[in-house]
């Protein structure tokens, strides 16, 4: 028998990225003014049809980078070409203005939340564009908040640029072979990279600095500048020592129209190898040599570990939503199949089997609570940027960039596996599109600290006990915002709640009397009370409005958790 002969199974067929989600329309309206919410909502409309037809045929033309060190006569080039498709996605990101969206405030400390929303429904079928757009963001923030002013002329509207033919990508470079090799992980008071000051160096737009060290993990490698950290100071200072430094991949950075594009190896910077990883095939990821490296440095001298930190905090949530916007895709992927599978010899179908819709709501579950608690954070972020953020605004943003990342990073790897089985052998298949999530997603777990490294920041954010006092404070809150009614409903789910946050104030109320094996499950306990406590924030809202969908959204409350890690 052929295979066309015989039984056939049905093709499935995704619906509208943003109209499907089960999640993002509500929250949107929750969070938003009316204004803004009826104003982007066509753009996400739109967008989410384009997800699925024009960027994902975009998508699928993509092939892995390709590096070629000589040419034909022996002479080093390091040429690195990366597929047409590659570039196609960084493209679409520029002209759907992400980053672009975050510094043009047009809907000021809301514009994270539509940006991101954005790329939520991107990051599926964009092979991890997201991860070069993340430290474009990372550098645009740093440039906006510590650059000169030459720097924000030249070289901020470049990143933050909506026209692809402009707009400038940009690295991260901070880990190094002795860094990463050091028990715990990364260590970046470890650094071996040297910066030695030019005749340039006092020059108030360009201080120039040369560089010479080795970076092991470096991802963007195609981008056109990078943020890194290099010693200024003795070794012995450790972390006290290093600077933050803008370093152009390329010299001349900026070329007059119509001159040649510069040699990869024009500034001193030496392709070792690429990376060869179990996912993120697309992304050019390398290890690099840097040789009299010219770059500019950023704020202060040995302020770097400092003046990072805004990088850090965009690229983990950056990361977060990688790890829900992969979930949601697999998600659907889920349901669309289990609208065409039929069991019982075709007379059900999986939508309607109780045990297979008891499967897909666990998962969805997952998925509800960890977009709620990553836009939860955005907020946060957005307020922060926009400078109406609240002092107890600042210190939640603190921890919840750490805890967001971490958490989101574990529980959606496992949701996504989850969503995998619901298709049985289909979900197996390469052409499905699931097992490229799952891969993908998988370094969310080690990019920007694992989660015993995150886990060990929130012990260290805990040493100023103002930091948790605001967490707790503002838990209590949101229980405190429910009806007399809503409370009765809801009273044991409460009651977990209400005794997670007191764990947490007990655990990080003495961070300097933390047993060593206490902080890993202490992160994931706050990670389910902040989730839990977003997930009844909206529950409230819904009440409060009479929404249509107040009923589910108290019952995914409850059974977060009942079900999740805060009974």
């Amino acid at each position: 028998m052929r295979a066309e002969n015989g039984f056939q199974l049905t093709h499935f067929t995704e619906r509208n990225a943003y109209l499907s989600d089960p999640v993002l329309p509500s929250l949107l309206k929750r969070v938003l003014p009316s204004s803004v919410a009826a104003e982007i909502e066509p753009d996400l409309v739109r967008l989410g049809t384009d997800v699925i037809t024009t960027v994902r045929a975009i998508s699928e033309g993509a092939t892995p980078p390709r590096l070629t060190q000589y040419n034909h006569w022996g002479q080093r080039i390091d040429q690195l070409d990366t597929s047409g498709a590659w570039k196609e996605l960084k493209a679409v990101f520029s002209k759907e203005g992400i980053p672009g969206i975050f510094y043009e405030r047009k809907y000021a400390e809301f514009s994270r939340i539509y940006g991101f929303a954005k790329l939520h429904m991107l990051v599926g079928d964009s092979h991890v564009v997201g991860c070069p757009i993340s430290m474009t963001d990372g550098c645009a923030r740093v440039l906006e908040l510590i650059g000169t002013p030459e720097m924000k002329r030249e070289i901020l509207p470049r990143l933050t640029s909506r026209d692809p033919s402009f707009a400038f990508t940009s690295g991260q470079w901070m880990t190094e072979e002795k860094t990463f090799q050091r028990p715990g992980g990364s260590d970046v008071s470890l650094t071996e990279t040297i910066a030695v000051p030019t005749a340039h160096s006092g020059d108030e737009m360009w201080p120039e600095y040369k560089l010479d060290g080795f970076k092991w993990f470096s991802s963007a490698t195609d981008s056109d500048v990078s943020v890194a950290l290099a010693r200024t100071g003795d070794v012995k200072d450790g972390s006290r020592s290093l600077s933050l430094f803008l370093v152009p991949l390329r010299l001349p950075l900026i070329s007059q129209p119509g001159a040649p594009t510069p040699s990869p190896i024009s500034n001193g910077i030496y392709t070792h190898r690429l990376k060869n990883k179990i996912g993120t095939h697309m992304v050019p990821t390398a290890e690099l040599s840097l040789e009299s490296t010219t770059a500019y440095l950023l704020g202060p001298l040995n302020h770097g570990v400092k003046n990072i930190l805004p990088v850090l905090y965009i690229t983990r949530i950056h990361s977060s939503i990688s790890g829900t916007g992969h979930l949601r895709k697999c998600l659907e992927i889920a349901v669309a199949y289990s609208k065409v599978r039929r069991i019982s010899g075709g007379t059900q179908l999986l939508e309607d089997n109780a045990l297979h819709v008891a499967q897909l709501a666990s998962i969805s579950l997952v998925y509800r609570a960890l977009t709620h608690l990553v836009f939860g954070t955005i907020l946060f972020m957005g307020k922060v940027e926009a400078n109406v953020a609240g002092k107890n605004d600042e210190l939640l943003l603190r921890i919840l960039t750490a805890v967001v990342k971490a958490f989101t990073a574990e529980k959606a790897s496992t949701a996504m596996e989850e969503a995998m089985t619901t298709l049985g052998g289909m979900g197996y298949m390469e052409e499905v599109g699931i097992g490229r999530s799952i891969r993908d997603a998988l370094v969310e777990k080690i990019w920007e600290g694992t989660t015993s490294i995150l886990a060990l920041d929130l012990v260290r954010s805990a040493r100023d006990p103002a930091t948790f006092a605001a967490f707790v404070t503002w838990g209590k809150k949101i229980i405190d915002s429910c009806s007399p009614e809503l409370k009765d409903k809801l009273e044991a789910s409460l009651e977990a709640v209400r005794n997670a946050f007191h764990q947490i104030r007990e655990v990080y109320g003495k961070p300097a009397e933390i047993s060593p094996l206490v902080p890993r499950p202490a992160l994931m306990l706050v990670g389910y009370a902040a989730s839990a406590a977003m997930l009844l924030e909206h529950a409230v809202w819904s009440d409060n409005t009479k929404a249509l969908e107040r009923d589910i959204d108290a019952e995914v409350f409850t059974r977060w958790v009942n079900e999740g890690g805060c009974c």
